[in-house]
């Protein structure tokens, strides 16, 4: 089979009542999805909010509803892909399946995935069921955080899906629709301090921040306690000075770090425990496939690891 015959599948998970059907109602209805071709839509579990059946045919979409977990199978999708033949295929994923149990048809080539959540019941979920939320936001390019009114603390909701999830995009909504946030304010340290001293909940907060808001930082001296990665592709040099962090679970573990320039790499030892002083600065790295973070090193001394050497998003 060509390339051009995989048939695109979008997901869209999250739990019950998290506003998955809104968004599919919402982009059936869209001029630009009014596609040639039929379009299926597998229902994993039925919400409050119903499909109407003149959207469903203006926009030539057929529904299919799936509702225990052991009936979706590949064998059952193929057999609805040989009733409908459709060009493409919507999946409302039940929320409470774990999404990493998930198998397609083979020929079924996931286009994209998109998590909605609820932001008024997001940290129940997350402190209950932390590890299924993770399965869903771990591939998704997009999580829309809906029904944000009244939010103040949305900075953390940011920190624990990035945690997860580097690349994907974060969006919130409000009642009047898309939010624009800024979470300076919510940060656990004072940007006009010099240098900026990170602790274990400020260095993981600075890491995850640094990706989207690089130019609070920028020529700004930071300073924290961090562990020794050297990289055998890395010039003689620079290091990655980074804590080990858990991102979900026991399980999820993650090297959260920087390259950073400094003169005296060939000192350091794979592991050793540093106080690193460095500037930010933004510049292009080749692991980056870009410009990014770049530190260099003004002071490193060697130290005692610290009484919690992992770092949590939990």
């Amino acid at each position: 089979m060509r390339i051009s015959d995989m048939k695109p599948v979008y997901i869209i998970n999250g739990f019950l009542e998290s506003g998955k059907t809104e968004f599919i109602v919402y982009t059936l209805a869209q001029p630009y999805f009014q596609l040639k071709g039929k379009t299926l839509l597998v229902l994993c579990e039925e919400g409050e909010i119903e499909y109407d059946e003149k959207l469903l045919k203006d926009s030539n979409t057929v529904l299919e509803l799936i509702e225990e977990e052991e009936d979706f199978t590949p064998s059952a999708l193929m057999e609805l892909d040989k009733k409908y033949k459709p060009e493409r295929i919507i999946i409302e994923y039940n929320g409470m399946w774990n999404f990493k149990n998930m198998k397609l048809p083979w020929h079924w080539s996931i286009e994209q995935q998109i998590t909605c959540i609820d932001a008024s019941t997001f940290p129940m979920y997350y402190t209950n069921m932390k590890s299924l939320l993770a399965e869903m936001v771990r591939k998704s390019e997009m999580i829309i955080f809906n029904r944000c009114d009244g939010i103040e603390d949305l900075a953390s909701y940011k920190r624990n899906i990035k945690a997860v999830n580097q690349k994907a995009e974060i969006i919130f909504e409000d009642s009047n629709g898309e939010i624009d946030e800024i979470f300076e304010d919510d940060l656990p340290y004072n940007l006009e301090d010099d240098p900026i001293v990170l602790d274990n909940t400020g260095y993981g907060i600075w890491y995850i921040d640094s990706m989207d808001h690089l130019e609070r930082y920028l020529d700004k001296r930071i300073q924290f306690t961090a562990q020794v990665l050297k990289p055998e592709n890395f010039p003689k040099d620079a290091f990655v000075p980074g804590r080990m962090a858990m991102t979900c679970c026991a399980e999820d573990m993650s090297f959260l770090g920087y390259v950073c320039k400094y003169g005296e790499t060939d000192k350091l030892e794979q592991r050793d425990w540093v106080k690193v002083t460095a500037v930010v600065r933004e510049e292009y790295w080749k692991d980056y496939n870009g410009k990014g973070p770049v530190l260099h090193a003004l002071k490193v001394e060697k130290t005692k690891k610290p009484r919690e050497e992992i770092i949590s998003f939990m």
